[in-house]
């Protein structure tokens, strides 16, 4: 039992979190990065090379794979950014959090979900499991 609290207690130092919320707020610049180049470097900064992306919409491998999705989500929703809703939760390599698409123009959200990462040893970004809350209606 002592090395589970022992576990516990580093899982929740803030070095601990620091980890899950960098890996998280790199993850949101790849989503929000506009422009080819700037989304390859972000996508690379934030998400190993053969990172895998699974949602309802997408299941993909790779930068290329992972670009793809982001730059087809900029095109379906121009105007638009992500940005995290409360706050991130992480143990061991695993960290959950919400997200919203927001337009620029007005504040509205049509988009919500809640994705799980598992990151590397190098706090990049594994795989991504996502699931969509709210969608706009068809």
């Amino acid at each position: 039992m002592a090395q589970h609290e022992q576990q516990v207690a580093e899982q929740h130092s803030a070095g601990a979190g620091d980890r899950y919320a960098q890996a998280v707020a790199r993850y949101f610049e790849a989503w929000n990065a506009v422009g080819e180049g700037a989304l390859g470097k972000a996508v690379a900064a934030g998400f190993e090379e053969a990172v895998t992306y699974t949602d309802p919409l997408a299941d993909v491998a790779g930068h290329e794979g992972l670009a793809a999705v982001i730059a087809g989500a900029h095109a379906q929703f121009p105007g638009f950014v992500f940005r995290p809703l409360g706050d991130v939760d992480g143990h061991h390599d695993i960290a959950r959090f919400g997200w919203e698409l927001v337009s620029v123009a007005d504040g509205s959200a049509p988009v919500a979900g809640f994705d799980v990462v598992r990151l590397g040893e190098d706090g990049r970004i594994r795989s991504v499991l996502g699931f969509l809350d709210r969608v706009p209606a068809v």
